[in-house]
């Protein structure tokens, strides 16, 4: 198929192409979120506290969406092309499957990784009357469970919802600023999503003492249907240019300690034209000199 572009007409549009135009150095992946043409009125309100969640960094959709992700997939890459979000969340519910979800990801607009969820039991961030933490807080990711490392669909599972609730690449962190924690269990075949805030209390010395505080949503899950990208695929997916790959460098070595050790090729030196350093005692004599040319130099006569 020939596909003809079109020179954008005005500055703006100018710019929204090159935000969408290939980067050495990707923007942080946005999430949609779509309610299906039957969800109900816990899957409409899991997705509005995932989306608190996940903001700035999603799309909410509020009109229903009858489609079904693992029999037509046209839909939602059409909304991904539209909207640039590289993540979904797909609610649904119907007699067959209560209470679904189904999370995925994309990758050059077209569906890379998907697992299909039920919920069995959600408590939302309303029913938890505490104080939240402020929108757009990176949150610390930790997972718990054999299962995540030993079954391929857990493992994938896991790389899911890191890609889904990582945020933003930060150059530094800030003690105050870890105040967010997504904790995953995997356990007898389900998944226990829960969400906590850190409180930082007195200790009496430098490093204070924490606690953990629920604070919403929590999400008891079970896996159903999965949707998994090729191995080939997948290793295209991750795929990294050239630019930003480490250059080797040569001769250079690490210990077990992490110490570096580097070795240093260097010509050969003549020691006779080695400077040293300049001292008084070290200067030659004018009898030193006369010695080294082979005479003795006479000596001057006083004037009259």
């Amino acid at each position: 198929l020939i596909q003809y572009y079109r020179k954008p007409k005005t500055k703006r549009a100018k710019r929204f192409l090159e935000k969408r135009e290939p980067k050495l150095k990707e923007n942080t992946k946005n999430a949609m979120l779509i309610k299906g043409g039957n969800a109900n009125l816990t899957v409409t309100e899991v997705l509005k506290d995932i989306y608190a969640v996940k903001k700035p960094f999603a799309v909410l959709y509020k009109k229903k969406n009858i489609t079904r992700p693992f029999e037509d997939q046209t839909s939602l890459e059409f909304f991904s092309k539209k909207s640039d979000c590289s993540l979904f969340l797909f609610g649904s519910h119907n007699k067959k499957r209560p209470n679904n979800l189904i999370i995925g990801r994309m990758f050059d607009y077209h569906v890379l990784d998907m697992v299909e969820l039920g919920i069995e039991k959600f408590v939302s961030l309303k029913d938890l009357k505490n104080s939240k933490c402020p929108e757009g807080t990176k949150p610390m990711l930790i997972f718990a469970g054999d299962m995540f490392d030993v079954n391929e669909e857990y493992r994938r599972l896991k790389s899911l919802l890191i890609d889904f609730f990582r945020g933003p690449t930060v150059p530094s962190i800030r003690l105050a600023g870890l105040e967010y924690v997504l904790h995953f269990t995997a356990v007898d075949g389900k998944i226990y999503m829960r969400s906590y805030k850190v409180l930082l209390k007195k200790s009496g010395c430098k490093i204070p003492r924490i606690e953990l505080e629920e604070m919403g949503p929590s999400l008891d899950l079970v896996m159903r249907r999965t949707h998994l990208a090729s191995d080939d695929l997948y290793k295209l997916s991750l795929k990294q240019p050239k630019a930003l790959k480490p250059k080797k460098k040569k001769n250079i070595s690490h210990d077990v300690f992490g110490t570096t050790y580097g070795r240093i090729h260097m010509q050969k030196q003549d020691l006779a034209k080695l400077q040293t350093r300049k001292m008084k005692g070290l200067k030659k004599r004018p009898a030193d000199k006369s010695a080294e040319d082979g005479g003795v130099s006479p000596k001057k006569s006083k004037s009259a």
